[in-house]
């Protein structure tokens, strides 16, 4: 099994693309991960609808049926830090396949990605930029498996 996170199109921002790769390091000796950044939807002219159904059509091409599919979403279940962590450790138990995480570009997600989904999860009551949401998402999961092992770095 493998946990991958997958976000619409790129950032632009240093600062988010250095922090980002400081976690992703962070969680290599954790599980098997992986980061990708599917193409954003470059369609002039186009309407919200479009874009996400552009961008459906890239999510489907690397979705496999045994992946289980969590959308980062603000629609989603909140949970503390520790809760989250008691949530992946069942995910991990009753999984066979991937565990894809995906952030949503900045028209969010289409509709049938939503039906596709297995779980939906907030990370705050708050609103956050899509490209920030890389950063503390990947935060929260480093944080997540330290605290599934019992270390320090959670207090």
């Amino acid at each position: 099994m493998k946990v991958e996170y997958w976000c619409i199109g790129k950032t632009d921002d240093s600062y988010l693309e250095e922090g980002s790769a400081i976690y992703i390091k962070k969680l290599k000796p954790y599980l098997s991960f992986q980061y990708r950044e599917l193409p954003a939807s470059k369609a002039k002219n186009a309407n919200a609808d479009t874009h996400r159904a552009n961008e459906k059509e890239e999510i489907y091409k690397l979705l496999k049926s045994t992946d289980i599919l969590i959308l980062l979403d603000e629609k989603g279940e909140l949970h503390s830090s520790e809760k989250f962590a008691v949530w992946m450790q069942k995910k991990f138990n009753a999984t066979q396949g991937n565990i894809i995480f995906l952030s949503g570009g900045a028209y969010g997600f289409h509709e049938e990605v939503y039906k596709r989904a297995n779980a939906q999860l907030a990370l705050s009551e708050m609103t956050f930029t899509h490209q920030m949401v890389r950063l503390i998402f990947l935060e929260q999961l480093y944080r997540c498996m330290t605290i599934l092992k019992g270390e320090p770095y959670h207090h």
